[in-house]
């Protein structure tokens, strides 16, 4: 196993990160990655910006009567 990753293989790890928490092989990996390519570094802030988003909301019951 290389130690440096692809953007396709770094996107995998950045969807993974969101799910689970990341061994220490994979985030060393995934920091070596996001710090030479900008196009993941902002990928894994809008991944970010979307799991910050998706916590804030509050989920209703569709079929529960408006307040």
């Amino acid at each position: 196993m290389l130690i440096r990753l692809t953007c396709k293989e770094a996107h995998k790890i950045v969807s993974e990160g969101l799910d689970r928490d990341l061994g220490t092989f994979e985030r060393t990996r995934l920091r070596l990655h996001l710090s030479v390519c900008d196009a993941c570094t902002n990928f894994n802030g809008q991944m970010q910006t979307i799991r910050q988003a998706m916590q804030k909301m509050k989920f209703q019951d569709p079929f529960s009567p408006e307040p």
